[in-house]
């Protein structure tokens, strides 16, 4: 439909985010799912997508998570810039830098005396579901499954959260091999936050990621 049609039925057209809106959103989005996910880290937890593969490694072999995420992250941006253009793709990489950065540094300023775990697994989870949103919306993403999961959703109408979710509670779910049942269990718990938040605030022809 015509920006004018859109004018003629009283609904604005859809306008792009300027450049200066693009670089908060990817600085505050990655900032507060860095914030999350340190937030698992620190109550011996995990999450889903490319992210949780980072922790299981982490958790097994001793590797910093920041640096675990940034190479697992590589083989998707073949896919990403196939897929889903340069844009998504520059952005994708941008994103995912700044998350391994903040994850490598929020620690040397900011220190947990006591967490709770299900206190963790809540916040946690909504922080990084808060930051993620961001992304979405201003055609980015951490790469990995999320780069998948927007290709499916814009392409077969897949929505996002419910995707993410069932690849998520697959990959919570290898961590029985690393962390005992409980912590496990509020693994879960921060997964389906994560992608609640997800699937209530981002569906196919609201608001568009791509």
């Amino acid at each position: 439909m015509s920006a004018a049609a859109d004018t003629a039925t009283g609904t604005p057209p859809a306008a792009r985010h300027r450049w200066y809106e693009d670089i908060q959103a990817l600085a505050i989005g990655t900032l507060f799912v860095a914030l999350g996910v340190v937030m698992f880290g620190t109550a011996g937890l995990l999450t889903g997508g490319t992210a949780g593969i980072a922790f299981l490694i982490h958790y097994a072999t001793g590797v910093s998570f920041s640096l675990a995420f940034f190479v697992i992250n590589l083989p998707f941006y073949l896919f990403a810039w196939k897929r889903m253009g340069r844009a998504f793709t520059a952005k994708t990489f941008a994103a995912v830098g700044l998350l391994s950065l903040f994850v490598h540094f929020l620690p040397q300023g900011l220190h947990f005396d006591f967490l709770s775990p299900p206190l963790a697994a809540v916040l946690g989870g909504l922080l990084c579901g808060t930051g993620m949103l961001m992304l979405f919306r201003h055609r980015a993403s951490l790469g990995g499954l999320n780069v998948l999961v927007l290709y499916l959703q814009e392409r077969l109408g897949w929505r996002a959260g419910k995707v993410q979710m069932a690849m998520d509670a697959l990959i919570v779910l290898g961590a029985l091999m690393v962390a005992d049942g409980e912590r496990v269990a509020l693994s879960v718990l921060g997964a389906v936050v994560l992608n609640l938040t997800l699937t209530i605030n981002h569906r196919p022809g609201r608001y568009m990621a791509i």
